[in-house]
């Protein structure tokens, strides 16, 4: 009987196409991954704000959510200050600067990995443009400080080739995630008016 197999030839053959085939796909899988980092850090702060705004209708008092800074990149210390360009958060009854980890009003505090090294950006402004730190809910759900994070933008600073997303927070309380790259006004992607340019 004849032995049947791959020679050699077939072998290099194949691995050499598999080869050009995975050098051809790694650029869009790093895009893809940036971009994955970009809609998880973008979801963890719009469930944040959902969090807040549930609390406080749920407790019938003002709760809010705060953006923090903190020096340690995996969970919050005492060491946290407000910060408008930071991914962690706190969901509290009072300011959590200087007190994210032992304060008994911060019933929620997180610090997404993969910032800094990773070139993971955020710019929260409020209604005129300025940088924003809090969202306060009132016990209806309504936002109720004065000047309150309207539009919060996610993005990558590393490179050029991955897409940001926006949330934007209404004076009702409702909060949307959205594409600033989509332009049709039916799609429901599409970012609303003063949230679509952010900085």
């Amino acid at each position: 009987m004849r032995q049947r197999g791959f020679t050699i030839i077939e072998a290099v053959i194949t691995i050499s196409v598999a080869g050009l085939l995975v050098a051809a796909a790694l650029p869009s899988a790093g895009t893809w991954i940036r971009n994955s980092r970009i809609r998880t850090a973008a979801e963890s702060i719009s469930n944040g704000l959902q969090q807040a705004r549930n609390e406080a209708v749920r407790r019938n008092q003002s709760v809010s959510f705060y953006l923090v800074s903190d020096a340690d990149p995996v969970s919050m210390t005492d060491a946290c200050a407000l910060s408008s360009t930071s991914s962690g958060w706190v969901i509290s009854i009072a300011s959590p600067a200087g007190r994210c980890a032992t304060d008994k009003d911060t019933f929620v505090a997180v610090r997404p990995a993969g910032d800094g090294a990773s070139g993971l950006s955020l710019s929260a402004l409020d209604n005129a443009a300025a940088a924003a730190t809090t969202v306060t809910f009132n016990g209806f759900g309504q936002i109720s400080n004065a000047t309150p994070i309207s539009c919060i933008k996610v993005r990558n600073t590393n490179t050029s080739d991955s897409r940001p997303l926006l949330i934007a927070v209404n004076p009702g309380g409702q909060v949307r995630m959205c594409d600033p790259a989509v332009t049709d006004a039916n799609d429901p992607r599409k970012c609303v008016a003063g949230c679509d340019s952010a900085a």
